[in-house]
């Protein structure tokens, strides 16, 4: 197990969920099931956490209840190299969800994700400031990044 792993706490829907980032990413595994013993009768057998894996990543996945639901506050930011790339992962992982601005979403489970392509990146780190201001005013006017458009104000069209 690594030093540092986020938690993401479900309201007892962890395994649905863990289960549908898996089928959503191309690399990724669970590494570890516990269940609730018998000091929770009622629980006794259910999933209690899941440590899994996505892209190299280890998270923990606990079945806790309603108790404390994602907010925008923490959101997992996924490094994207193309738009094919962009358009796969946003629509399977808004499905259910919903959209956001800036490449941002909430998935069925309400965890917030960042979809980001690198070349956005590159075009915001650009050190001539008017393209980067112009890709940054284009970005915060999309739901879902479009590179080609975020293109297109870098070269100032």
């Amino acid at each position: 197990m690594k030093k540092i792993t986020p938690c993401l706490w479900f309201n007892f829907n962890a395994e649905d969920a863990v289960n549908y980032y898996l089928s959503i990413f191309s690399s990724g595994k669970i590494h570890e099931i516990s269940r609730y013993g018998d000091a929770m009768p009622a629980l006794a057998g259910k999933v209690l956490t899941m440590r899994f894996e996505l892209e190299g990543q280890e998270f923990i996945a606990l079945n806790a209840g309603p108790q404390f639901p994602f907010t925008e506050a923490i959101s997992l930011s996924v490094d994207c190299q193309n738009q094919h790339e962009v358009d796969t992962l946003w629509n399977k992982l808004s499905e259910g969800g919903s959209a956001g601005v800036c490449g941002w979403l909430k998935d069925r489970f309400g965890l917030s994700w960042q979809i980001v392509p690198r070349p956005l990146i590159a075009m915001l780190n650009d050190p001539d400031t008017a393209k980067s201001t112009r890709v940054m005013q284009a970005m915060m006017a999309m739901s879902k990044i479009n590179i080609a458009e975020l293109e297109k104000a870098y070269r100032g069209e």
